[in-house]
């Protein structure tokens, strides 16, 4: 056999790096959003809408929300409800201090901010449940009131934040699927 004839076995191209998590779960569906036509603009929006829902200090509405929102406002529900659940470790994390200011702007702070098991049956066998429903009520309502302020803002910020960077994004992914 001539050294002609001798066969080099091909060669094989460098295997990619395993993609993480937040690339295959978050990442990835984003940009194939925006690949399929949805504008960084109304990607920027149901992100920031998403986020904001996402740390509603109320527990067990904000995929029914966060649901409704989208479609009323014609944004991706699937989007909406990725950035909402992406969100619940910081809406657990911010539920109590929220509930503690939101108490506090209520003018029960004093009966919240040192609130414990032991100090809520005391409440309980002189007052009864209802003042525990009514402290925890109003608790609630001002946290949602300190919510909808806080909010505001940070949906405005993330909006023009994100429509920068998911222009970018397509900009860059436009031009490598070009050449």
């Amino acid at each position: 056999m001539s050294p002609s004839e001798t066969q080099v076995p091909p060669v094989a191209p460098p295997a990619l790096p395993p993609r993480s998590w937040l690339r295959r779960r978050v990442a990835d569906p984003l940009l194939d959003l925006l690949k399929t036509g949805l504008s960084p603009e109304k990607l920027a929006l149901t992100v920031g809408l998403g986020v904001a829902i996402g740390l509603i200090p109320a527990l067990g509405i904000t995929t029914i929300l966060s649901a409704a929102v989208a479609l009323r406002l014609r944004l991706n529900v699937a989007a909406m409800q990725l950035a909402t659940h992406l969100m619940t470790f910081f809406q657990l994390a911010l539920l109590i201090p929220f509930l503690r200011a939101g108490a506090g702007l209520m003018g029960q702070g004093d009966r919240v901010a040192h609130l414990t098991v032991a100090s809520l049956r005391q409440l309980i066998d002189h007052e009864g449940w209802s003042a525990v429903g009514k402290l925890l009520w109003r608790a609630e309502l001002g946290a949602l009131l300190l919510w909808a302020g806080a909010m505001v803002p940070l949906v405005a910020l993330l909006y023009f934040v994100l429509r920068v960077v998911f222009r970018r994004v397509l900009a860059k992914n436009t031009s490598l699927n070009e050449e």
